[in-house]
C-alpha cells in the first residue's frame, strides 16, 4: 500500500503551488485504481492547519474549501485512513530512540510508525527528511 504525506496532499490542492499538475495527477491516479492507498490522519489535520493558515498562503483556503477537498480524498473507495492502535506506541518509541528525533521532526517519526504499523510499503513524500526514518519514501514530483 502507498501513503501520501502532507506535502502532497498541500500541493496537489493548492492551484498556486509550481507541483500542483503533479502531485493532482499523483492522488488522481491513487484515488482511481482499485488498489489501496492511505493517507495518515495526521497527514490530514497537518494538511488542513497548513492550507488555512494566513502566513503560509495568501490568500489561504477557506476552511470550507479545505474540508470539501478532504471529503473529496475521503470518497475514494480504496482509500485507507491511518490511524493509531494498541501497537502503534512502541513501534513511535523505537522509531523515537532509533532516529534520535525530537522537536518537530516527532510528527515525521508519527506519520513513519503508523505507515509502519499499517504495512505501508512506500509513503509518497518531498520531505527528505523521511530518509533518516524507517520507512521507503518517494518523491513522485521529480
Amino acid at each position: 500500500m502507498i501513503a501520501v504525506d502532507t506535502n502532497i496532499l498541500v500541493y496537489a490542492h493548492r492551484k498556486d503551488s509550481e507541483w500542483n499538475e503533479r502531485a493532482y495527477a499523483t492522488l488522481a491516479e491513487l484515488a482511481a485504481s482499485p488498489a489501496a492507498w492511505a493517507i495518515p490522519w495526521p497527514c490530514i489535520h497537518e494538511f488542513l492547519a497548513i492550507v488555512t493558515h494566513p502566513r503560509i498562503f495568501d490568500p489561504p483556503s477557506s476552511l470550507e474549501q479545505a474540508l470539501d477537498q478532504v471529503r473529496a480524498w475521503l470518497e475514494s473507495p480504496s482509500l485507507v485512513l491511518l490511524s493509531e492502535e494498541a501497537a502503534y506506541w512502541p513501534r513511535l518509541e523505537d522509531q523515537l530512540r532509533s532516529s534520535k528525533l525530537k522537536g518537530p521532526a516527532i510528527h515525521d517519526a508519527r506519520v513513519a510508525a503508523l505507515c509502519r504499523l499499517h504495512g505501508v510499503s512506500e509513503l509518497l513524500t518531498a520531505d527528505r527528511d523521511f530518509n533518516r526514518l524507517d520507512v521507503t519514501a518517494k518523491n513522485p514530483l521529480v
